[in-house]
Parts: structure tokens; sequence; C-alpha cells
């Protein structure tokens, strides 16, 4: 039999080489060597290996992606359930004689045309484990036209200046070394499948969206863009591994990686100090990267343009387009508190786009006073991962305590390469039309990122409230409160735990949410009265949020059904041309587009979903909420500012509410 310590020394090899060729684990000829000297019959053991080889690497710790291909499929909700929820969901927003109608509607539906359709997208997902995979990713993100960076890509601002890195002058270099150090670990740890998987319960989530965090780019298309993605786990072969630097309109990349290592601070320091000196001291770069804030057609046919003017150019591109990520050297200082963080905000989704290329699924944002901020392309992936990410570097540079306490020392590696892209008058030209046009666009939003400080996550479980409700419903509260009727409103309820799912809509302003926010208004009321009401707007909520998450939400099912009558060349079902459809937030008109981004300190941002509308990210901590509130100066209905002012009131009447309403 094979000795404990020979077992002992086996489980240490497998452990120590996770994420490598499993048939290479454990029968290296070092390997092999020092577990043989263990023991006394070396045929034994051969054979007692052999007989063990697959029950170990089963037993072994998991993988990252090991359950890809395990998850359920995505289920198709049955037709009459879907319906039934959509007419709950539009009664806040019509009177009795619209209701009737578009009940009346919604019947013929569901009998008549709804039927066969419905048929249809059962049989689609025979054939595909995520039937709306394709069909979201080109709707939602590559069929749009207008500037996806200012109007789709999510961005935010880093946490760090709560802890060890607050606004400081010159510690651009020297702490971008450090958080980029980080996030190449975390590229490790995805590409070994070392990350561990994220799980509901014992069920394993999809973690699909991890791999399109590195590597990843958007290509302009004429009618439609496309999604790249080079990443590839170690078992999977040979992966990218160099940076993109976008500094004063200039572009460069280093390879992150030197003889099977990554660079090191001290060595990354060396990297961007070299970049950031060249670029101070030399005339300013022609900021090619602009191109990618413009309307997508426009950036297609200049793309186009500049590959026929020098093919080099397409290299050119195609590195950037395969790169892990850019980091971005931003001029810009912006102020920033634990308290007030809408300066780095508003500074992550409407900065420099010279120094940002919109396209890509990660922008680190290093400003010049040491704070940072990211922007991404939603495409890829949902904030999801990016908040899981940043959330797991804040904690490395917490451990640090925000220092490099490594070696210093520093390998002969090759220095950063500048990318000169060959262009001409006219490319020149576009590059400044882009940059007006982005000016003009993001001068009109207007973004407030506030901490409510009062109390957080602990008084509202103390209350047996469940947190991200009770911000739910402050929302639907201040929308009222400052609007005088109910805001139709998207929260994003998550679907990973199905194959490569992604989002479902979860609808906040339900009757039981309006009635609620009526009583609130009302001085008649009781305050008894009022907290029941509130109480049944929880339960409603929590219920719903449940069933979205469990692939028995409405909107991406009747997303569907309209897909497939498009696909096959149908008629568009009078139910989505109904105005009921678009008033209650169907096809993308919700007022209030809402996020939570969790339980971190990681915070995030996004423009509204229409002009008249509000975007709405927050975080939840113990001790505080943060939010993050934009809107558009030019709609006169709205107002950020003031929307959080009556958020915050909203908080502090609810928590009353619960305490004084026994009295």
């Amino acid at each position: 039999m094979i000795s404990s310590k020979s077992l002992h020394f086996r489980d240490c090899v497998f452990y120590n080489m996770r994420g490598r060729d499993p048939s290479k684990i454990g029968k290296s000829g070092v390997g092999r060597h020092k577990y043989l000297s263990n023991s006394g019959c070396i045929i034994t053991i051969l054979l007692q290996i052999h007989i063990m080889e697959n029950q170990v690497l089963e037993s072994s710790e998991e993988r990252t992606f090991q359950y890809q291909s395990s998850l359920p499929s995505l289920p198709v909700p049955a037709l009459d359930e879907s319906l039934r929820k959509y007419l709950d969901a539009v009664k806040p927003f019509l009177n009795q004689e619209e209701y009737q109608r578009t009940e009346d509607i919604v019947k013929k539906f569901e009998h008549g045309i709804g039927k066969e359709l419905q048929h249809k997208l059962l049989e689609r997902a025979k054939t595909k484990k995520n039937w709306l995979e394709e069909w979201w990713l080109n709707v939602a993100y590559l069929d749009a036209r207008i500037p996806t960076q200012i109007y789709y890509n999510f961005g935010g601002p880093g946490p760090y200046l709560e802890h060890y890195w607050p606004p400081k002058e010159g510690t651009q270099i020297e702490r971008g070394c450090i958080a980029t150090w980080h996030t190449l670990k975390y590229w490790e740890l995805i590409r070994t499948e070392k990350l561990a998987v994220h799980r509901h319960g014992n069920m394993p989530l999809d973690m699909n969206q991890f791999r399109m965090l590195f590597c990843t780019c958007k290509i302009p298309g004429i009618t439609r863009d496309s999604l790249s993605s080079y990443f590839r786990t170690e078992s999977e072969g040979e992966c990218p591994s160099h940076l993109i630097v976008l500094c004063r309109g200039r572009v460069f990349a280093f390879d992150a990686v030197h003889e099977d290592h990554i660079l090191s601070p001290p060595e990354i320091f060396r990297q961007l100090a070299y970049i950031q000196k060249r670029c101070h001291n030399e005339p300013d770069g022609p900021g090619l990267a602009a191109l990618t804030s413009g309307e997508r057609t426009k950036w297609a046919e200049t793309r186009e343009y500049l590959i026929n003017l020098n093919p080099k150019n397409l290299n050119l591109l195609e590195k950037i387009q395969s790169s892990l990520f850019v980091i971005s050297l931003d001029d810009s200082s912006p102020d920033g508190t634990p308290e007030d963080y809408t300066p780095i905000t508003k500074l992550a989704i409407t900065g420099d786009p010279t120094v940002c290329w919109g396209d890509k699924s990660y922008n680190c944002i290093i400003f010049s006073n040491g704070t940072f901020a990211s922007n991404c392309d939603h495409s890829p992936f949902d904030a999801m991962a990016l908040v899981v990410m940043c959330s797991s570097l804040d904690q490395k540079i917490i451990e640090s305590e925000g220092r490099w306490k490594g070696s210093d020392k520093v390998r002969d590696i090759p220095w950063p390469e500048e990318l000169v892209f060959t262009l001409n008058q006219k490319v020149l030209n576009d590059i400044g039309r882009a940059k007006e046009l982005y000016a003009q666009q993001v001068s009109d939003l207007q973004l407030v990122n506030y901490a409510f400080t009062a109390f957080g996550k602990a008084l509202t479980k103390k209350n047996r409230l469940h947190p991200d409700t009770f911000v739910q419903l402050a929302v639907q509260l201040a929308y009222y409160k400052l609007h005088g009727h109910p805001g139709c409103c998207y929260e994003t309820a998550s679907t990973r735990r199905f194959f490569h799912g992604r989002t479902e809509t979860m609808r906040p302003c339900t009757m039981e949410a309006v009635e609620w926010c009526r009583s609130m208004l009302d001085p008649s009321c009781s305050l008894h009265k009022r907290q029941q009401l509130m109480l049944k707007a929880f339960a409603k909520h929590n219920k719903m949020m449940k069933e979205c998450e469990n692939g028995k939400g409405f909107d991406r099912h009747l997303l569907g059904l309209l897909l497939i009558a498009k696909e096959k060349g149908l008629p568009v079902p009078e139910l989505f041309t109904d105005p009921a459809f678009t008033r209650s937030g169907g096809g993308g008109n919700f007022v209030l587009s809402t996020s939570l981004t969790g339980y971190t300190k990681v915070s995030g941002a996004m423009v509204p979903m229409i002009h008249h509308g509000y975007g709405f990210f927050y975080r939840i901590r113990d001790d505080r909420i943060v939010v993050t509130c934009t809107a558009w100066k030019s709609c006169p209905e709205t107002d950020a500012e003031m929307l959080c002012k009556n958020l915050f009131q909203s908080f502090q009447d609810m928590i009353q509410l619960m305490a004084t309403a026994h009295l």
C-alpha cells in the first residue's frame, strides 16, 4: 500500500500544479523521483498511481470553468405566466380604460400569434443551451449605432481613496504599477483557472463573463459591431500578455510577462515612467482613441479607411484589440472623498476620449493625483464581473497597505514600443470631429455620487428589511415625491445559474409599491397602515426578484417572442406596438435604470436609458449607502441632485416608519 507520507506529498503535487496540463500532473521526472523515493516497492506504487490518477484528478481542487458544460439551459417561461406578469407590471401606468384595452390585446396575443411564436421559441431552445445569448448580444449591444462609449459603457471610481490612496499629486505611476500588478495576478488566476467558482447556495454559477475581462474588444461594423476575445486559459493555449498604455494622445505597448513571469511592480513602474517621461517631454499624439467614442458606423468607415491607408495600421489595431487591458494615464486631478465621489465618477464615464479605448473590455484610468477609475465596454460582460475583480484588488491593496513589499530588482526587459499609425489629414479631421461631438454630448450629463452615512445594511437588516429592496423602494418613493407619478423602473436580476446567463429585467414599480408611495404622501393615512403597505411592497419585490433569478421573468421572454417573429418575417404583434408596452418601460424605455453593485466598496455609473430618465447605481455597506445618479441637463423634467436628496430623505422616512409604526 502507499504510505500516508507519500499520499500527502502527492496531494501537494496536485495542489501546486493546478491549471497545468492534466497529463503532466504528478508525472514529471522530478515529481516522480521524489514521490518514489518515499516508498518501498516502486512497481506497486506505479500501479497505484495509474489506478488512482483519475480519482485524484476528480477530487482535486475545482477549476474556474469546470462546471460550464453541466450548467442548466436557460428556460423558456410558460406563455400564460409571462403575460400575466406583464399585465401586472403595466397597471401602475394605465387608467381603467387603457388597462382594459391592453388586457384585450394580451388575450388576443395569447390565444393567437403568441401560441405560434412560443412554439417556435421552444424549438429554438432545443438546439441552444442559451436561446437568448446571441440575440441579446446583438440587439442589446452590437446593433447600436449611437456612440456606445457614452451611451452604453459603464465605469466608476476606484475604491482606494477610502483607505491607503487618497488624492496625492505625484503618485500616478507609483500607485499605478501596484494596481496593474494586482490586476495581472487576477488575470493569472483566471488563466490558470484558480479563481473560485461563484455559487448560489451549493449551486455553481456561470463563470463565462470572467473570460471576457481580459484580451477582449468590440470591433466597429457598418451595420453591426462584432466582439473579439483573444483570451485563452493555460489548457487552451497561448494568450496575449501585452498591455496598452494611452497617454497624451499616444499609444504604447509592452509585454506584462517576461521569461514566464509577470512583471513586478518595480518593473511596471519602469515601463510606465518611461512612457510618462516621453509623453511629457515630447509633442502630444493625434489621439486616435477618440474615434472609439463616436457614432459606430462612422468609426467603422474610418477604421476601414485606416487599414486601406496602410496595412500596418491593421496590425497596430489588432495589437490594441488583443491586449490584456488598457492603462489610461490621465492628466486630470479629480478631488474625491469617501462621502463624495462625484468628480472621479464623472471623469470615469465622460473623461478625455484620447486616453480611453472605448471598445476595450477594461480601461484602467489612473489620474495624475493617484486616484483611479474604470471604463468598460458593456457588450462582453455585466458590471458584476468588474465589481468582483475590483473588490478583490481592493482587498489585496488593503492587505499590503498600498505598498509593494517585495524585491526592487528590475530585470533587463524590453522598453515599451510606441504604436505609430500612418495617418493623413482626412483621419486627423475625423479625430477632431469625434472629439468635438464627444465634448458636446458629455457636457449635457448631470452626475452626482454621494454617500448616505446615517446608516446602512446593518440597520436595515436589524429591521428585517432586505437591503437591496430597501433602496429600490426608496427610489420609487423619491421619484414619486419629485415627479408626482410612478416611474417605470429596471433593476438588474442575475441569471447566472444558467449556462451563459446574464441578466433579466426585474420591475420594481409594482402596484404594491405605488400604493405605499401614495400612503406616504397622504397625511390622513396612519403610520401602521403605511408600514403594512410597505411590508407588502417588500414581499412583492422579493418574490419577483427570486422569480427573475430562477429564469421566470417575462421581459427577456417577450423579447424572444418579438425577435422570433422578426426572424420569421412575421408582422410585429400588436402587444409590442400598444402604447402601454413603451409607457411601462418595454423596449428599453425605463425612466429609472437601476443596478446594485454589491455590498462592496466598488461604485459604478451609467447614463440614463432615455432622455427623460435617470441612471442609478448604488452599493450598500454596513454603515452607508453610496449612490450614483445621472440625468441629462437638457431635460427640464429631471434633476439628479434633487432625486438624490429625496432619496436620502426616503431612507430616513422608511427607517422612522419601522421605528414608530407600532407606537
